[in-house]
């Protein structure tokens, strides 16, 4: 007697409008992204992005992709002390049509508020985020979807850093969530997954940031062959990295086989990179680099792959059988 399979489990992503199932998401997702924002630490507002003087240029810039290039989702990685507003965040889902996926968690030490941190054990530090997690960033009742951006500096983690990091994974786990690092300028990010993985938090719910910032092929294959996920998440951002090598360094952790551990993202951090005033924009992802990329050959489903089904797999946990 032939059997039937079992049906799959429904796959729900967090959005800070509610509960939405991957099967949804039929368009590109940006996978770290900042829609609003506030790092001023030089005090001239260079790394601001305000919900009222700069969210109509970037709901009008998310409505734009989603009618030109399909964006069907952005994860927002401002967390704690980065100056969130969870209530812009549903406004622009609302407004664009555009599913938002929110974070909690804590950036790197220079961010970290004194009141969370100070004296703060690595459990006392899980609870807070687990709270947030349950009821809601603040305590408006937006649930995040994921723990970001977790934050180190250098090539190993400062104390409170890596007291953030295992608090992140110890709230991943219990609540079923990944975590997305900031990994300063690419460095350190093998440290962030030792410090991840021994709380029990699995590699392939772990995506290392801002690995284009950092020429080291070997360091990206090693990453990616251990499980985690690999972030060329600065694209555009030329000052930093140019867009070539961007190119070329993906290129060579394509060839080597590890299309289904790649996230792609602009990480929009201040006002000058948005198109109203004279930058690159969020858009830049899919106007300049994914052209660079087919140009080299690389086919539509391995686009389909980076931007749309690795993000989902990578927030839900999910197997390549289910997305």
């Amino acid at each position: 007697m032939a059997t039937t399979p079992h049906p799959l489990p429904e796959r729900l992503l967090r959005t800070v409008t509610g509960p939405l199932s991957v099967e949804a998401v039929r368009g590109p997702a940006l996978a770290h992204e900042h829609l609003v924002l506030d790092l001023d630490l030089k005090g001239d507002g260079a790394a601001v992005l305000d919900a009222r003087r700069h969210g109509p240029a970037i709901r009008s810039e998310l409505a734009g992709l989603r009618d030109a290039f399909g964006l069907a989702l952005v994860i927002e990685l401002t967390c704690r002390g980065m100056g969130r507003d969870p209530d812009a965040l549903v406004r622009a889902a609302r407004e664009t049509g555009v599913a938002v996926v929110a974070a909690t968690g804590w950036y790197y030490e220079p961010f970290h508020p004194a009141e969370d941190l100070a004296n703060a054990s690595v459990a006392q530090l899980a609870d807070i985020l687990v709270r947030e997690i349950d009821e809601g960033l603040g305590g408006t009742g937006v649930r995040p979807g994921v723990l970001g951006e977790i934050g180190s500096h250098g090539e190993t983690p400062s104390e409170p850093e890596a007291r953030s990091l295992r608090a992140a994974a110890r709230a991943a786990v219990a609540r079923d969530l990944s975590v997305v690092t900031h990994a300063q300028l690419g460095h350190g990010g093998a440290a962030q997954l030792g410090l991840l993985t021994k709380e029990g938090l699995a590699p392939q719910r772990i995506c290392v940031g801002h690995q284009d910032l950092l020429a080291e092929p070997a360091l990206h294959r090693r990453l990616a062959e251990e499980g985690a996920y690999i972030a060329f998440d600065t694209v555009g951002k030329e000052s930093y990295q140019s867009d070539e090598v961007r190119l070329r360094l993906l290129l060579a952790l394509l060839e080597a086989g590890y299309a289904d551990r790649v996230l792609l993202s602009c990480d929009i951090s201040r006002h000058g990179y948005l198109m109203s005033e004279g930058g690159q924009g969020y858009g830049h992802l899919f106007r300049s680099f994914l052209p660079a990329l087919r140009a080299a050959g690389v086919d539509e489903d391995l686009i389909d792959l980076m931007t749309r089904r690795n993000p989902l797999r990578f927030l839900t946990g999910a197997s390549p059988e289910e997305i």
